[in-house]
């Protein structure tokens, strides 16, 4: 007798290829990927994997134990899940970030909607995007060689130019899983096995890169495309995320169309959005439409299609419009509405809201630059400021970039002091931006905050005078943090207690201003 047939109500044909196999093997494709981001970022990455696995294996084993269903833990589904949660991550987030966002992948977004088989989207991307939205600063922090620094996609998005194989290789920077090579070795062998169909990652790729060529502003350019396709999780997307059996459409048809809207998505946010890392939000939404989608591709015997049956019954055959079931109707034309008049808000008030922040930050300027009651550009600190092109100044500062500088003048047009405007990115809850003001020998007048959204009572003391003073009247190159509760030099700056995250990032906020200043203005005297 067949093995391949079972006496029992349908399916009666079935797959040589079990569950258990097919996870398997995605965790087989994943290693070459997960050994060279240890190789290239050490003891921290193997740490960030086994935390991430560990706690969706062992979220989904007592999930099952308290609901007292089967074991499906082993059937290498949550390791899976963690190993790709853990992929995706910066290699310096803290270990919590992994066993979090692995624990509400398993727990909330599969689980919770009756395990494998069940979940609406990607339990893994659904982690990481949870992450990213809950500690955004904390997942867009990265260093190469010990040095903070942004991402090689975050480099290209600005316009300059990246090392495409160190992107190809994984040594650039970026996350854990960033070697394209070993995850398209990975990716092909899932598709040579047959585990995964080429319609997907190959109509993703397509139409990422054809809409990048088409508005990405560099046309058919081969590096400029291909360092996009390198970076930003294209690849591991295309093959391991967009490719989820349970998220994914059935017949062949709907792939291309489901690849084709990630490819899309994908490309728009990395031309339009905010962020350069943005592909999993595209497969996310992707994922919403999958039912939609097989609704409309996948074939159906004629006499159980409702045409069929309308006709066979005589009812009347709707057009689609007026097939669309009501509530999303409403919920469309709700959400146009409200979409149009925050947009039509947003578009009134700008100008205003860019006027007042103007005003607020001249006015900060003028604190710090005592005797000035104007302020001017300087050519040779405009030139400095255009040359940094918004990247991070220097390698000793963290995440600090130059805004914009002034020369303060008296009534009488002598020069009373200079206003150097830097941001901090290294802040506790975001930017810390603030003014550092310099009389003309470069003696500190003072600072003053243009930017600070800390947590109240503690990060936001930094802006109280018994943090601020210390600044203060002192000339010195380059002031240092310390923690004793009593700052004893000229250059040391006593930490606010309990917020030295916020300290340290205005501290070498104010560094970097004395830096440019010193640099442009004094000669590097």
């Amino acid at each position: 007798m067949n093995p391949m047939l079972n006496i029992s109500s349908s399916p009666h044909l079935k797959d040589k290829q079990t569950t258990k196999f097919i996870m398997y093997a995605v965790i087989i494709a994943l290693l070459p990927a997960t050994a060279a981001g240890i190789m290239v970022n050490g003891l921290r990455a193997l740490l960030i994997v086994a935390a991430s696995v560990a706690a969706a294996v062992v979220t989904e084993f007592l999930f099952d134990k308290a609901c007292r269903r089967p074991d499906t833990w082993k059937d290498g589904s949550a390791a899976i899940t963690g190993l790709l949660l853990a992929l995706s991550l910066s290699p310096d987030v803290p270990l919590a970030l992994p066993v979090l966002g692995a624990v509400f992948a398993i727990l909330v977004v599969k689980c919770a909607f009756g395990g494998l088989g069940k979940n609406f989207i990607n339990p893994a991307l659904a982690g990481r995007c949870f992450l990213l939205i809950s500690f955004g600063r904390t997942m867009s922090t990265f260093t190469v060689d010990g040095v903070t620094s942004a991402t090689p996609l975050a480099v290209l998005r600005s316009g300059h130019a990246v090392n495409i194989t160190k992107m190809f290789l994984g040594t650039g920077g970026g996350v854990i899983g960033a070697s394209i090579l070993a995850l398209l070795a990975g990716g092909l062998f899932l598709w040579a096995i047959g585990v995964i169909n080429g319609e997907i990652s190959f109509s993703i790729l397509i139409a990422f890169t054809a809409v990048l060529a088409l508005f990405g502003g560099q046309g058919f350019d081969p590096k400029f495309l291909f360092a996009h396709i390198c970076g930003g999780g294209v690849i591991m997307g295309a093959f391991f995320m967009a490719t989820d059996y349970v998220t994914s459409p059935v017949s062949r048809a709907g792939q291309i169309i489901y690849g084709s809207i990630i490819g899309i998505l994908g490309a728009l946010f990395r031309i339009k959005g905010g962020t350069a890392d943005s592909f999993s939000y595209s497969i996310i939404i992707s994922n919403l439409f999958v039912p939609l989608i097989d609704m409309y591709t996948v074939p159906k015997p004629f006499a159980f299609t409702k045409r069929a049956i309308a006709i066979r019954e005589g009812a009347p055959i709707l057009p689609f419009w007026k097939r669309i079931p009501r509530p999303v109707v409403v919920l469309t034309v709700i959400s146009a509405i409200a979409g149009i008049a925050l947009s039509s808000v947003y578009v009134i008030t700008k100008d205003t809201i860019d006027e007042q922040k103007k005003a607020a930050s001249a006015a900060s300027y003028l604190i710090v630059c005592p005797g000035a009651v104007t302020l001017e550009a300087d050519e040779t600190m405009d030139q400095a400021i255009e040359a940094l092109n918004g990247e991070v100044y220097g390698t000793s500062y963290g995440r600090v970039r130059i805004n914009e500088a002034y020369v303060g003048k008296d009534a009488s047009g002598n020069i009373a002091g200079y206003v150097v405007s830097v941001t901090s990115s290294d802040g506790f809850d975001g930017n810390v931006s603030l003014a550092v003001g310099l009389d003309p020998e470069g003696r500190m007048n003072g600072i003053a905050f243009t930017e600070l959204n800390e947590t109240p009572g503690m990060g936001m003391r930094v802006d109280e005078p018994l943090f601020k003073d210390q600044f203060s009247g002192k000339m010195v190159d380059k002031f240092v943090m310390t923690k004793s509760g009593e700052a004893s030099a000229e250059n040391e700056v006593d930490t606010v207690s309990g917020a030295s995250t916020t300290s340290g990032a205005v501290v070498n906020a104010v560094n970097a201003g004395l830096d440019f200043f010193h640099s442009t203005v004094k000669g590097g005297n």
